[in-house]
């Protein structure tokens, strides 16, 4: 299959700024145009000092041409990268809006396989890698090829032999070039390689200092942290080390042209070929050819710099996406049904591919409770999240009220369920915002009610600023159990007919399973409930508690039919009552 053009990808991005990135290339157009008038500014006055002819007003007058045009120069080339500058930030703008609208649309499980490394790297590093070159590549670069161009023809009109002499070391410096460029591509692609590498690392490191502290692992970590930075210095500085001759060369031999304007500029000279004036000027000229080449060859290296950004870019924007239905349904009612659902995360590195489930038949009435439970890795939030279409499944199909989920439009079907998290993950913003995020037109006494029906209002009531104090990054400031509180209290001001408890009550202690518990009989009052918990008390009542183990349903009752058939069950029961009897018996301990 043929490789997409990057360029193409690039410019793709570019349609909200197209005249202004033609107004940018003509305005550096007449900025080069504007940096030749000196050169002939100052050709003229040499002229007149030859021919034994200067007068002030000739001189002043030549000067200020030669002034008007670097002003021009000047001007233009301000507008023009002003404007260069305007369509870069704006292509990034488009860029990161789609990785963002196509990271909502591809399968969450595809997203978490991505390291959040390499997703930031890309999001924030690679895109913004692309503005530099992107800003100055688009004027510059025409600009720079144009001025030697234009000097050269000039050069031409006064003699073509001086025209060839200036360009005598581009060739010399091209056949280095040329043999520097023949492993540039390879050398860049493990430069590439090693960058994603230390920022993985990097992100990893910090992001696991407290587990690496917690057990006492700073100096291992820390040393594979060392290695890593050093592997990458060391790569750079090889890589900078095999090029560093050719560089200098090139740098040294480019501008040295008159190495050939010279001696032969002398010869036309002596045989009556070029006047002094003539001779004065192609040396300066000669010399003006060569400043735009050399910014021409660093350019080499940004652009290859934002190809490989555009095709990172490129690599989130060509994500598979969930297929998305347009027209919105109308459900009979809220009951959920799977039937005969099998599903594979896929294949792990060289690892056989598992199935997560295998032909899995749940029924789940409307308005009624229902529990998974089981053993971990099992598959009960696996059911949980292809209910909510965080993936699609691979074989039989889900349906709610009779509609398989894949014909219900995304936003219908995010805005019928409600899905808390383990995880519950909180914005860095006011304790009001992160609850109004259920309903974002809420009022502020529908907040305060959600928030006092999740048994929220309590604690936060004892906070300095109350419902403002601010959650902090991921809501740090808040304990466990406060998040898994905030977290029902925004499912409870959402209202949506099918709420999914997903392990949502992980983090509670004891002392609080009271206060959860009329949280969640609160958020789920006439809902279609599906409830996740490894704590059996919070399920004992529920309409119906499916045991999963190793991807498949192995029973079905309530919890008295349960207690009666299922052994796994019953062992589990046994774990729980005998985890709490252990918790009392320490708690009592203490206060003897």
């Amino acid at each position: 299959m043929k490789q997409k053009s990057w360029v193409k990808t690039l410019f793709s991005f570019a349609s909200r700024c197209k005249g202004k990135i033609t107004i940018s290339v003509i305005c550096a157009i007449i900025s080069v145009a504007g940096g030749i008038v000196p050169y002939f500014g100052v050709y003229k006055i040499i002229c007149l000092f030859i021919d034994e002819t200067p007068t002030l007003d000739k001189i002043i007058f030549w000067s200020i041409i030669s002034i008007a045009g670097y002003l021009v120069q000047v001007l233009f080339y301000g507008i023009s990268t002003t404007l260069s500058h305007i369509s870069a930030y704006t292509i990034l703008e488009s860029i990161r809006l789609k990785i963002a609208d196509k990271l909502m649309k591809a399968p969450l499980g595809t997203v978490l396989n991505e390291q959040i490394g390499n997703l930031k790297n890309i999001i924030v590093d690679r895109v913004e890698a692309i503005e530099i070159p992107l800003a100055h590549a688009i004027p510059e670069l025409i600009s720079n090829l144009l001025l030697p161009i234009g000097v050269f023809i000039f050069l031409c009109m006064i003699d073509w032999r001086m025209a060839l002499a200036s360009m005598i070391t581009i060739p010399i410096a091209g056949i280095v070039l040329k043999r520097m460029m023949k492993t540039f591509s390879k050398q860049y692609d493990d430069y590439m390689k090693a960058n994603n590498h230390i920022n993985s690392v990097i992100v990893e490191y910090v992001e696991g200092i407290e587990v690496i502290k917690a057990f006492n692992q700073s100096t291992s970590s820390y040393e594979k942290f060392t290695k890593s930075v050093d592997s990458f210095k060391g790569y750079t500085l090889g890589w900078f080390r095999s090029t560093w001759k050719s560089l200098n060369f090139v740098g040294a031999v480019l501008p040295s042209t008159m190495l050939g304007t010279l001696p032969v500029g002398i010869l036309l000279y002596l045989n009556g070929s070029l006047t002094p004036s003539e001779f004065t000027i192609c040396l300066i000229l000669s010399m003006g050819i060569v400043s735009p080449l050399m910014k021409f060859s660093i350019f080499v290296n940004d652009i290859k710099s934002m190809e490989y950004s555009v095709r990172d870019a490129d690599m989130l924007l060509t994500l598979p996406e969930l297929s998305i239905k347009k027209e919105p349904v109308s459900f009979k009612n809220y009951a959920i049904q799977l039937e005969n659902v099998s599903f594979s995360y896929g294949r792990v590195d060289d690892t056989e591919e598992k199935m997560a489930l295998s032909n899995v038949d749940i029924s789940i009435p409307e308005g009624s409770f229902s529990a998974l439970v089981g053993s971990s890795g099992g598959g009960k939030s696996t059911v949980a999240r292809l209910i909510a279409r965080f993936w699609d499944v691979n074989e039989g199909c889900i349906k709610i009220g009779g509609i398989n989920i894949k014909d219900i439009p995304l936003n219908q079907l995010g805005n019928t369920i409600t899905y808390v998290a383990q995880d519950n993950f909180l914005f860095n913003c006011s304790l009001m915002e992160n609850i109004r995020l259920g309903k974002p037109k809420a009022s502020d006494e529908e907040v305060f009610a959600a928030a006092k029906a999740a048994c929220c209002d309590e604690f936060i009531s004892k906070l300095e600023d109350g419902y403002n104090t601010n959650a902090g990054a991921a809501g740090k400031c808040l304990s466990g159990g406060e998040k898994q509180r905030i977290s029902i209290a925004r499912a409870i001001l959402k209202d949506a007919p099918i709420v999914i408890l997903d392990e949502a009550t992980a983090f509670t202690d004891p002392e609080n399973e009271h206060k959860i518990q009329k949280s969640i009989a609160a958020l789920t009052k006439g809902k279609t409930l599906l409830v996740i918990a490894h704590r059996l008390s919070t399920i004992k009542d529920a309409d119906q508690i499916i045991v999963m183990e190793k991807g498949n349903i192995v029973s079905n009752g309530k919890q008295g039919e349960l207690l009666k058939s299922c052994p796994l069950y019953i062992n589990m029961w046994n774990a729980h009552i005998n985890s709490k009897s252990w918790t009392v018996s320490t708690k009592r301990k203490k206060e003897a």
